[in-house]
């Protein structure tokens, strides 16, 4: 009997605990969620934006030297420019280095020729929506963001675990109970397979 109330006791307290942060969590994915069903209620992807600079001779001459220069280049042209993004990936071809880079911010991609120094900058600046997007779904968000999904995903479980052991905890109301937990499920399952 003791070792009962004591369980769900805990439920109670964990399920207190857990609230503050899973519920603002909750409330953010829901809202984005809405968001990303209805896109046309936000402004269209902006259009692309390009500069050309040219790179130093002292840079130029120590990028020759490298066999993937990506780190120099990114380093001076985010010195110089404002730009939008995490490195992504970068290529040497035919004397043209290519990186690219994103976040839900928005995406760059930067070409330079070494056989003079030209760069070419185009950024494409993320719309409200293509941004809500990714960080709904942690796209290009970084590794604290993708934590903050797991996190939260972990902790909304346990809330709702507790809060459904408190749900069926009620004896006098144990049927009814019961009966919405089965019916909600058929729901479920009937959208589920609505939708596929």
């Amino acid at each position: 009997m003791y070792q009962r109330r004591d369980f769900y006791r805990h439920a109670r307290y964990v399920h207190g605990w857990l609230s503050a942060f899973a519920f603002l969590v909750l409330i953010f994915f829901s809202i984005t969620g809405l968001f990303l069903n209805h896109p046309n209620w936000f402004e269209p992807a902006k259009t692309e934006e390009s500069t050309k600079i040219t790179l130093p001779t002292p840079i130029l001459e120590s990028i020759k030297q490298q066999e993937n220069p990506s780190n120099t280049i990114l380093d001076y042209v985010r010195q110089n420019q404002s730009v939008v993004g995490r490195y992504q990936s970068s290529e040497v071809i035919d004397n043209e280095v290519m990186i690219h880079l994103e976040s839900p911010a928005g995406a760059t991609d930067i070409w330079v020729t070494l056989d003079n120094g030209q760069a070419e900058i185009t950024q494409k600046p993320a719309s409200t929506i293509s941004l809500i997007n990714d960080l709904h779904r942690g796209k290009n968000s970084g590794t604290a963001w993708s934590l903050l999904i797991d996190i939260s995903a972990i902790l909304i479980v346990a809330l709702s675990l507790a809060g459904f052991i408190l749900f069926l905890s009620i004896k006098t109301r144990l049927v009814t109970h019961l009966v919405l937990t089965a019916t909600s499920l058929i729901v479920l399952m009937f959208l589920i397979w609505s939708a596929v």
